[in-house]
């Protein structure tokens, strides 16, 4: 495994940059071992989803999920090589170590196992790209696996949690608001429509919903913030200061609970949208604040006394289960094509995207030890 995990590390699999020459590699190493994986690519052809199986045909198995992209490290004071696995005070660092080439190491590993065992329900792999810009590579794979005649039986997304067995988190949809108004003199600023102001007025509605839904809206005590939240990450309008803008946006997010509709939040932001530039519209008709989806992802809510819940928490010894305030493509796995998942991986997302992420060498073999025992279950049969 050490050699697949340095191999993976040294591959700069950043969300921008192409993942073909990894996906490549993952595909060979399986060619080896007899198992033929199939590489989904995107329209570029520069980046691909990679499905393979090894075990017999016809029955569901169990399907081990990894992504293979990467945050950027510009601007991180990092002090060990980001694209490259050091292991120092019992730690692996790099780039991806803790989220999530660590678990993708031993999910692959863990196939070429697989692949001289008698097995008696197959395993599966799914590795994916651009999971780090909302989840959007694996669609296409996703989109395979909705054709498949039989699917998979359970699904584990081996993204960081301590090697805890996780059953949700929530679900996200970002947003535009474009706002125009009508340029001017800042001499004259009065007689035009301020575009940032519009913003301005739109954010403060948007912190009064998230006031209310955190007072009011529901509670789900198993999360860190145990309500919905909207936050505001992006607003930018203007060219000099001289120039009352026509134009602002602001780029902002809604992370719900299963039980919040976002449909139901965004209709409320429209309608508070329609409030701020009604009044406006008899000076300046053009007067609008548009507010627009730019993508989305599903949550993921599996009950706690799912048979894969308690399928994993036998594979790790684990008695309870959390919930992680992070998103992945479980949401995906299980909304879209009825697979049930958990989320259950080595590491901590708290290393995630900051310089000098790592991994510790006990939460790898802690990982380790789950996928033996996976392997232990498919020969049984589960």
């Amino acid at each position: 495994m050490r050699g697949i995990f340095e191999t993976l590390m040294a591959f700069d699999t950043v969300s921008a940059k192409p993942n073909m020459a990894l996906m490549a590699y993952v595909r060979d190493l399986l060619a080896d071992a007899g198992i033929t994986a199939h590489l989904i690519p995107d329209a570029t052809g520069q980046k691909a989803n990679l499905f393979a199986t090894t075990g017999p045909q016809g029955v569901g198995g169990v399907m081990l999920s990894g992504h293979t992209d990467v945050v950027p490290v510009e601007g991180q004071a990092w002090t060990k090589p980001p694209f490259a696995l050091t292991e120092a005070d019992g730690r692996f660092y790099g780039r991806g170590a803790a989220d999530m080439k660590g678990f993708c190491a031993l999910a692959i590993d863990a196939m070429l196992k697989a692949s001289t065992r008698d097995l008696k329900v197959p395993l599966h792999l799914a590795l994916s790209y651009d999971e780090e810009i909302g989840c959007m590579g694996v669609r296409s794979l996703v989109d395979l696996l909705a054709l498949a005649p039989v699917k998979p039986r359970f699904c584990i997304v081996g993204e960081p949690t301590g090697m805890q067995v996780a059953t949700g988190h929530k679900g996200k949809v970002a947003l535009r608001a474009t706002c125009t108004g009508r340029e001017g003199h800042s001499a004259l600023a009065p007689l035009a429509l301020n575009a940032l102001h519009l913003a301005a007025d739109f954010l403060n509605a948007v912190r009064a919903l998230q006031a209310r839904v955190a007072e009011s809206g529901h509670r789900d005590g198993d999360y860190d913030v145990p309500y919905s939240t909207i936050h505001v990450g992006k607003m930018a309008g203007g060219v000099q200061v001289n120039i009352v803008p026509n134009t602002a946006t602001l780029d902002f997010e809604i992370r719900s609970l299963a039980e919040d509709d976002p449909e139901t939040l965004i209709a409320d932001l429209r309608a508070a949208a329609e409030t701020i530039v009604a009044p406006l519209r008899a000076t300046f008709p053009e007067a609008e604040i548009r507010v627009e989806r730019l993508w989305d992802y599903p949550g993921l809510g599996t009950p706690s006394d799912a048979a894969v819940v308690n399928f994993v928490k036998g594979l790790t010894g684990a008695n309870g289960t959390i919930k992680v305030a992070f998103g992945t493509e479980g949401g995906l796995f299980a909304q879209h094509l009825g697979i049930p998942t958990v989320i259950c991986g080595p590491g901590s997302m708290a290393q995630g995207h900051k310089p000098d992420e790592f991994v510790t060498v006990e939460q790898m073999a802690r990982g380790a030890a789950m996928l033996d025992a996976l392997l232990a279950r498919c020969e049984a049969g589960f």
